[in-house]
């Protein structure tokens, strides 16, 4: 069996012809039928073709250099005073005179100078061919991340929520519900109504890590809130208002659809990247999230952190989803829990007997409805949630 080195001699000998007639034709007729054996000769040509351009690359310089020395050489030598009969001088500078050594250089040039511009370019091509073959083994051996942020929000100006917290203490409220103390690392995402008689909605992970919550309405109506029950799997989390004075959401709009949506079909969200509520529209592209999982929908709309916990509606006013993330490498996918999971996890908690009971809406008010319509009495229903740890 022959080895690597085997096969390389082999195929120094046939560049250089000194393979016998019968040999070469041979290895001609291997080559022409061996894939392997042909790519192998063409490695071989490769490193070959490269070492060859690397001597000739050293040999230029090594020229190049030797030129460099003679110039200042020429250019440092000595005047030389003569004199003439009769007392008189005269300096010759012996760089004006064309030395034995400088026409020898000058023919080298001019014999050479072909052979030397091939060799630059090839050096020239060599250092770019390297460059680009380094640049493509990093881009194929980069670890690759799915990209996928969840979207809750740092809170900013928490000067202004303490105040807000301040006004919200009146008469109504005991003495010992007081407003918390400003704390660092608060965050914020969006939250809806579950049912009229204070339950919400929300994504697990804006509530992760919080020891009191805060919701914020439109009009900004503020109430205190704690968690019944989170799913991390689905990243579903189910809140109750605790505020003694909380009477009700009033009747809600839309209703929770308990099967599949159809892909194609036009959705869209309300929810609170910033202070101010906002709209955002697209359309459902898959039935399942980035690694496959089908309690998800894939949708196509432009979402940002504070997003999350937001309802996800189709054209009807049936709540589909709740929104959860998006692929941050792939423009304009976001991903939202379905609502059929979330009915489930309703349906699995009447029997642990809550605070109180859990009355799903059933009739829909946006069916029929304009856009601009459904969004006024849908926003009325759609909350900020603020969490503090």
């Amino acid at each position: 069996m022959q080895t690597e080195a085997d096969y390389y001699a082999l195929f120094e000998a046939y560049q250089r012809g000194e393979l016998a007639a019968g040999a070469r034709a041979d290895l001609e007729a291997r080559l022409g039928a061996d894939p392997r054996l042909g790519q192998r000769y063409a490695e071989f040509e490769e490193l070959t073709g490269t070492l060859r351009a690397y001597a000739e690359r050293r040999r230029t310089r090594h020229l190049l250099g030797g030129l460099h020395t003679a110039m200042l050489a020429a250019e440092e030598a000595p005047v030389i005073e003569e004199k003439q009969a009769g007392g008189l001088s005269y300096s010759v500078n012996s760089r004006l005179s064309i030395s034995r050594t400088e026409q020898k250089l000058r023919e080298f040039w001019n014999g050479h100078r072909a052979t030397m511009g091939v060799a630059a370019s090839v050096a020239v091509l060599a250092v770019f061919s390297t460059l680009l073959g380094l640049e493509t083994y990093r881009a194929a051996h980069a670890p690759q991340a799915t990209g996928v942020r969840e979207l809750r929000r740092e809170v900013a100006q928490i000067n202004r929520i303490q105040k807000a917290l301040i006004r919200r203490v009146d008469t109504q409220i005991t003495s010992e519900v007081a407003a918390p103390a400003v704390r660092e690392n608060k965050f914020a995402g969006t939250g809806f109504a579950l049912t009229a008689d204070g339950y919400l909605v929300t994504s697990a992970h804006v509530i992760k890590g919080a020891d009191s919550l805060l919701v914020e309405g439109r009009d900004h109506q503020r109430y205190h809130a704690e968690t019944v029950y989170a799913d991390k799997k689905h990243d579903l989390a189910i809140l109750r208002i605790k505020d003694h004075d909380f009477k009700t959401f009033g009747k809600l709009p839309y209703t929770f659809k308990a099967g599949q949506a159809d892909l194609g079909e036009r959705v869209y969200t309300l929810g609170y990247p910033r202070e101010d509520a906002v709209y955002g529209e697209g359309a459902l592209s898959a039935r399942s999230n980035y690694d496959g999982d089908t309690a998800f929908y894939q949708v196509s709309i432009p979402l940002n952190p504070g997003n999350s916990g937001g309802p996800l509606l189709d054209g009807q006013g049936n709540l589909i989803g709740v929104v959860s993330s998006r692929q941050d490498d792939v423009l304009g996918a976001a991903f939202a829990a379905k609502s059929s999971y979330l009915v489930r996890l309703v349906d699995s908690l009447k029997n642990k007997q809550p605070v109180q009971p859990y009355h799903l809406p059933h009739a829909n008010q946006l069916a029929g409805a304009g856009r601009p319509q459904q969004l006024k009495r849908l926003q009325d229903f759609v909350f900020v949630v603020k969490v503090y740890e």
